[in-house]
């Protein structure tokens, strides 16, 4: 019998993150405790760059996009934030979306299934995502339970389940 198989990736729809991205704007556009503060959200780049003239109007800018990332079912394990940089008389959050599993996340995760998870589970790193194989379909979703439970600093997908 073929081993069975699936792939562990770590994947932003920037579609999604994009309409959540617009969605931000318009509201800070429209509400009133932003009014006159100078606050803005936009793209720059590959880079979210949050723009307003206090700490406070930026982190509340901030707040505004993760819950339209949360809405439209994006995890905020896959944005990496920036500290507050005062600039002149504004102040800047440069935020990104992260895209991959990086190396030393793909370690801990096979770490992870190499120690907690059956012994018939082979995981490789494959590039920035994991394969992970077996030839019990059983195993291979006691894999997936054990991810899903673990608390790891990355937001997993699976997916090319064989």
């Amino acid at each position: 019998m073929a081993d069975s198989s699936f792939d562990i990736v770590s994947k932003v729809d920037h579609q999604e993150a994009d309409n959540a991205l617009n969605q931000a704007r318009k509201e800070v556009e429209q509400r009133y405790d932003f009014k006159g503060t100078g606050a803005t959200i936009e793209w720059s780049g590959e880079q979210i760059l949050i723009k307003a003239s206090t700490e406070e109007r930026a982190k509340a800018v901030l707040d505004v996009f993760e819950s339209k990332l949360i809405k439209r079912g994006i995890s905020l394990k896959s944005l990496d934030i920036g500290e507050p940089v005062q600039g002149g008389k504004e102040v800047r959050i440069t935020s990104s979306l992260k895209d991959g599993i990086a190396q030393e996340s793909a370690k801990k995760i096979t770490k992870l299934i190499r120690d907690e998870g059956p012994r018939s589970v082979k995981a490789q790193i494959q590039g920035d995502e994991l394969r992970v194989q077996s030839k019990s379909r059983d195993d291979l979703q006691e894999v997936q339970r054990l991810l899903k439970a673990a608390d790891l600093d990355v937001d997993l997908q699976f997916v090319n389940y064989r």
